[in-house]
């Protein structure tokens, strides 16, 4: 009887082993697989990130030509409006 007591509590010992040994596992894989995909979506993300500041910083370069085109425009118009008012007064005559 002690024999078939040893042999019940080794074979669960046993089956119990390979059962957690196997939950173990999988445990692992599917944290590697987690941490894979955690890394490949924040490459992604990173990627997504430099291409918009990429296009940002060219925005912000043709806004810049843009203010700056403005700035000369406006000055002319006023040395223009300046001209015709001084014309206009008769004080450049």
């Amino acid at each position: 009887m002690d024999n078939v007591w040893s042999v019940l509590i080794t074979a669960v010992t046993v089956l119990g082993g390979t059962s957690a040994f196997r939950f173990y596992e999988k445990r692992a894989m599917r944290k590697e697989r987690d941490d894979e995909f955690i890394r490949h979506d924040c490459k992604d993300r990173i990627a997504k990130l430099e291409a918009l500041l990429e296009r940002s910083s060219q925005e912000k370069d043709e806004m810049r030509k843009q203010i700056l085109d403005l700035v000369s425009e406006v000055a002319s118009l006023r040395t223009e409006i300046k001209y015709l008012t001084d014309k206009r007064t008769g004080s450049i005559w």
